[in-house]
């Protein structure tokens, strides 16, 4: 079964405090969100396998600890997770970045596909998919489902904000994939966003309307 963790650090909770407030203007927003994707990041990668080598010190030879190689890729949700991205690579600078675009059918309202870039090898990756919104869930289920189908076995979610129903939502479509959040928010309203929420991420982070 998935697990779900929501972030409590003080930093993330003081800087999701800014990415919320309506005065935030694009710049500061983009560069909020970045920081908080960064401390995500260090979060998130907690359980990174180790591996122990020799190395001399100005002092002595030791045994000291490196990751073991496990290759990573980040995965954003276009186009607002692509927001997330550059503050991850910061501190997993190896990770290979693909990407999937979807867009909600007018009639459906379900998630259509219609771009997929992803590393070669994806079955040897550990995948982290990232979106700052987790609404309905529809988006993310779907990325998810992209990947398993082109051979991923191993794939986290993350997200800034997440309404409870998309959790659900996420947890009944993929038991497998553990959630990462920074706020777990009240609910949906009847348009489909997270309360209290952030607006509209895509169009903070990139000045649109």
């Amino acid at each position: 079964m998935a697990k779900v963790y929501v972030f409590d650090h003080p930093l993330i909770q003081h800087k999701l405090t800014y990415i919320r407030d309506k005065k935030t203007g694009t710049k500061d927003f983009r560069e909020l969100v970045d920081e908080v994707a960064t401390l995500m990041a260090f979060e998130i990668t907690r359980d990174m396998p180790l591996e122990e080598i020799e190395i001399d010190t100005p002092v002595t030879k030791t045994k000291a600890k490196v990751l073991s190689g496990k290759k990573i890729g980040l995965v954003p949700i276009l186009r607002a997770g692509i927001g997330m991205v550059d503050g991850m690579r910061k501190l997993i600078p190896a990770a290979k970045v693909g990407h999937i675009g979807l867009y909600r059918d007018p009639e459906t309202l379900k998630p259509v596909e219609y771009y997929v870039k992803l590393p070669s090898d994806v079955e040897e990756r550990d995948f982290i998919v990232v979106d700052p919104m987790l609404a309905t869930g529809g988006s993310a289920i779907a990325a998810i489902d992209s990947l398993k189908k082109r051979g991923a076995k191993n794939i986290k979610f993350m997200c800034l904000i997440a309404a409870p129903e998309g959790v659900k939502a996420l947890e009944a479509a993929h038991q497998d994939v553990d959630i990462y959040i920074a706020a777990l928010d009240e609910k949906l309203n009847d348009h489909g966003y997270i309360v209290p929420g952030l607006g509209d991420a895509g169009d903070r982070l990139f000045g649109t309307k």
